[in-house]
C-alpha cells in the first residue's frame, strides 16, 4: 500500500554496521465472512466478504550459524470450532462461511517447517480468528501486549465479557505479557521482572526491540482490544514491512477513502468494532505515516519503503501468491 497524503517525514533508526534482516512469509490462517457495514462508513448494507486471518513467520538469522529463531505473528482461526465457548460460538455463526483449512500448522508443514520448531508466537490480540490452536506449538514462548491476560481471566466490560474468551487461550507457563506502557509507577516495577523496555520510535509512542538488534519492533497498537500490539521489521536495506493485524479491517480505511463504522451498541450508544475508537484511529493514523509516498526516511539516511499488511486484506492475499511459506515478503 502506499499513499500520496501529507508531508511529515517519519524517521525510523539507521541500520547498524552489522545490521541483521530478517525474512517474513505470509501464512494461511483459515477466511471469515465479515458484514460491510460493521467496518467502513458509507458501506453498501448487504455486502459480505469473505476474507483471510493472515498470519506470518518471522525468521531471525542466527549470528553463530545454528538454526534462525522461528517467530509467528498471529494463529487465525481455531481447525475445531467445539473448542470455542458459547458466547463464542454465537458470534462465529455470524462469521459463516467460515474456512479452517489449511491453518497456521498446515500452512508451515506444507513449507516444509512443523509447529513444534516454533520458538516464538506473538498473538496479536486475543479474538477468536487470531488464537488459532494454540496447543500445537509446544515448544514456543508466547508474547502478548499489556492487559491480554487480565482480559483473558476478567473480560474487558459489558462490551467484552469474560465469555468472548477461553481462560487456557495461552499455556500459562510459556507466556509473556509486555509490560504496561501507560502506568509509569507500574511500568518500572514490571520493568524489573522482564528484558523487554518500551522505547519511542518515530511516531509511535511505545515499541519494544525484541530481539535487541533493530531487527523486529513489537509495536503497541492501541484501541481495537486490550493488548493489541502490531509488527515492525526491516527485511534488507531501506526496506520494512509494518504488521498490521486489527487495526482496521479493511484496507480502504488506511488509505483514507473509508472510515471506521459506528453502529448501535445495545446499550442506547454507539460503538465500533474497536474497544476505543478514538484510540484506534490514533493507531491509523501513526500507520498511515508509513504509507506516506517519500515521508519515510532512516536516520542519516535516504528514503526507505513500508509495506503494511493488515490480517484481513483479501486483495492482498490474492495478488501475493509467492509471498507464501516457503516464499517471502
Amino acid at each position: 500500500m502506499s499513499s500520496d497524503t501529507g508531508a511529515e517525514i517519519l524517521t525510523l533508526p539507521a541500520p547498524s554496521p552489522d545490521q541483521i534482516y530478517v525474512s517474513i512469509s505470509a501464512l494461511e490462517g483459515g477466511h471469515l465472512t465479515l458484514p460491510e457495514y460493521l467496518f467502513v462508513t458509507d458501506a453498501d448494507p448487504n455486502k459480505r466478504s469473505t476474507v483471510p486471518s493472515l498470519c506470518f513467520l518471522i525468521q531471525h538469522p542466527s549470528t553463530n550459524g545454528s538454526k534462525p529463531t522461528n517467530l509467528v505473528f498471529d494463529l487465525g482461526l481455531k481447525r475445531d470450532f467445539s473448542g470455542y465457548r458459547e458466547a463464542q460460538q454465537h458470534h462465529i455463526d455470524q462469521r459463516q462461511p467460515t474456512v479452517v483449512s489449511p491453518d497456521v500448522t498446515e500452512s508451515l508443514k506444507n513449507g516444509g517447517l512443523d509447529a513444534e520448531s516454533v520458538d516464538v508466537v506473538v498473538v496479536s490480540h486475543l479474538h477468536w480468528d487470531h488464537c488459532g490452536t494454540s496447543s500445537d506449538f509446544k515448544n514456543a514462548e508466547f508474547v502478548v501486549g499489556s492487559g491480554t491476560m487480565h482480559l483473558l481471566r476478567h473480560g474487558g466490560g459489558p462490551l467484552y465479557p469474560a465469555e468472548l474468551f477461553n481462560a487456557d487461550e495461552l499455556p500459562p507457563d510459556r507466556t509473556k505479557e509486555l509490560p504496561p506502557v501507560r502506568s509509569e509507577e507500574k511500568k518500572k516495577a514490571y520493568e524489573r521482572q522482564t528484558e523487554h523496555r518500551w522505547k519511542e520510535l518515530s511516531a509511535f509512542p511505545a515499541v519494544v526491540d525484541f530481539f535487541g538488534d533493530g531487527s523486529v519492533y513489537i509495536v503497541d497498537a492501541p484501541g481495537h482490544l486490550f493488548g493489541h500490539v502490531n509488527i515492525l521489521a526491516r527485511i534488507a536495506p531501506q526496506k520494512w514491512i509494518y504488521l498490521g493485524g486489527d487495526c482496521c479491517h479493511d484496507p480502504r480505511i488506511l488509505y483514507g477513502l473509508k472510515g471506521i463504522a459506528l453502529y448501535d451498541d445495545g446499550h442506547g450508544g454507539k460503538r465500533s468494532v474497536h474497544a476505543d475508537t478514538g484510540e484506534a484511529e490514533k493507531t491509523i493514523e501513526r500507520i498511515k505515516g508509513l504509507l506516506k509516498k517519500g515521508g519515510v526516511r532512516e536516520e542519516g539516511g535516504g528514503e526507505v519503503e513500508v509495506e503494511v499488511v493488515v490480517a484481513h486484506d483479501a486483495e492482498w492475499r490474492e495478488k501475493n501468491g509467492t509471498k507464501f511459506w516457503p516464499g517471502h515478503l
